[in-house]
């Protein structure tokens, strides 16, 4: 059975503009990665476990305070290359990212050596438009971009720039 994850995706307009709030991993693997290396603030769910309260506790989870509570559009699971199944709630909103403060996970550093280090799962988070969140974004999770863009409610709305915010 493939992994379940669910996400909040925070969106805001900037003048005829969407941008979108997104989060790079934290760790030695992703230290050096940007583009393609971004992600939905998200988090794994139990089958049988509604995803939208899971979406509000791993963006807690990850930044700190839970999502703001503006109107929401339910986006269409998308299948990572891995195999895991991600749900992403759409929600209009603010958020400073200068107020993120991740959750932690261990890894043994060197392999083998017994030690210990500590990382944040969130090293930074920012706003870019949707343009620019199309590099910066997991290649799994692009279409979640689509699929915001389509919605009714941002019908007259741009992608922004793709050199940034």
């Amino acid at each position: 059975m493939a992994k379940l994850s669910a996400g909040v995706l925070l969106y805001r307009f900037a003048g005829t503009d969407v941008e979108v709030l997104i989060a790079h991993p934290g760790g030695p693997f992703w230290a050096r990665k940007d583009a393609g290396a971004w992600s939905v603030p998200k988090g794994e769910y139990a089958v049988g476990e509604d995803p939208w309260p899971a979406a509000q506790r791993e963006f807690a989870e990850e930044l700190g305070s839970p999502p703001p509570a503006g109107p929401r559009i339910d986006l269409a699971p998308v299948r990572q290359a891995g195999g895991k199944v991600v749900t992403v709630f759409a929600v209009h909103g603010d958020f400073d990212p200068a107020t993120a403060t991740s959750n932690t996970f261990m890894v043994e550093l060197p392999r083998g050596s017994g030690r210990l280090v500590e990382f944040p799962e969130i090293d930074r988070v920012a706003w870019f438009s949707v343009a620019a969140a199309r590099d910066k974004l997991l290649p799994g999770q692009r279409p979640l971009l689509d699929q915001l863009m389509a919605a009714p409610e941002l019908s007259g709305y741009g992608e922004g720039n793709p050199a940034g915010a």
